[in-house]
């Protein structure tokens, strides 16, 4: 079942009633005529709080950690800056945090590989939608070592990105850069978050990372195998900037397409599935390689 993605930015008070999460305008000046609003929690996969005035009971959260929801939090300038998720998500987990804890490094070395290679395929198959030439990328998809030890996944992005927008927006990569970085960032979280997600409920730890290493990062394993995801925030991004070069600010309209990001189609092992179930057997099969059970990673293929 895909979950919904709900995203919350006027005013409000949220709470909880009869299992449903309920949005309340009350007590909320020059909103108070407004009806409330219902979501059955169970339901809800993502909740992003994008308003400062936003006011959310201990229960309501309570109830959609259990259902294994993530819930994001904005900053005033509407940009995700942090996330709750649930520590108890997985019937087994402290037997595969034990797994993920004790993998050897040629382990995380070969997943590492596998993450690149299919990283790196996606985003040819972006560039080549786009009719931008794209044989560069396949051909060091192929040759990824062991760990990346090539530093192919670096060598990719260098050109990835010098191509995949038109030469009249003058784009490089950067977090705090002009736009569309601003998309692709929105785009990013809403990807990370849905990763973290599935990583908790396959009862792994999201803070152990195969590659990624950081003390002040909660989520190196969801920025870790949402890598060969990215690529599909990048096609939503480009499609949106050749509709409209009108993306300076993050207007509802653009968001709404980002938003639905989690129930894009994907390829994955030979079928077609929304990109939020796809994470969620990637991060089982990720489970699956720790323990030995398969050596294989689980990773989606642009359609």
């Amino acid at each position: 079942m895909i979950k919904r993605t709900i995203c919350i930015e006027n005013p409000c008070h949220l709470k909880c009633r009869n299992e449903q999460l309920v949005v309340d305008y009350h007590h909320v000046k020059g909103y108070e005529n407004l009806p409330e609003k219902t979501a059955p929690i169970e339901d809800i996969g993502i909740v992003i709080l994008e308003h400062q005035q936003i006011t959310v009971s201990q229960y309501l959260l309570d109830k959609l950690v259990a259902n294994n929801a993530a819930v994001i939090i904005c900053n005033e300038t509407h940009h995700p800056s942090g996330m709750l998720l649930p520590l108890e998500s997985n019937t087994i987990q402290s037997e595969r945090f034990r797994a993920q804890i004790e993998a050897t490094e040629p382990l995380k070395k070969q997943l590492w590989q596998q993450t690149v290679k299919a990283k790196i395929s996606n985003q040819a198959v972006v560039l080549k939608k786009w009719d931008i030439k794209h044989n560069y990328l396949k051909s060091l998809s192929h040759e990824v070592k062991s760990g990346d030890a090539g530093n192919n996944e670096a060598k990719a992005a260098a050109y990835y990105w010098s191509h995949l927008f038109p030469d009249a927006w003058q784009f490089f990569r950067k977090r705090e850069g002009p736009p569309p970085n601003n998309l692709l960032n929105y785009g990013y979280a809403i990807l990370r978050a849905t990763m973290a997600r599935a990583i908790t409920g396959a009862g792994l730890l999201p803070a152990l990372g195969i590659f990624h290493r950081n003390r002040y990062n909660a989520y190196c394993l969801a920025d870790d195998i949402m890598e060969p995801y990215r690529p599909f925030v990048d096609m939503i991004v480009r499609n949106i900037i050749h509709a409209t070069s009108a993306v300076e600010t993050l207007t509802q309209e653009l968001k709404v397409q980002l938003l639905k990001l989690p129930t894009v189609d994907v390829l994955l092992d030979g079928e077609t599935s929304p990109l939020m179930i796809a994470t969620q057997r990637t991060a089982a099969s990720l489970a699956r390689c720790y323990t030995g059970e398969q050596r294989k990673l689980l990773y989606p293929e642009m359609p």
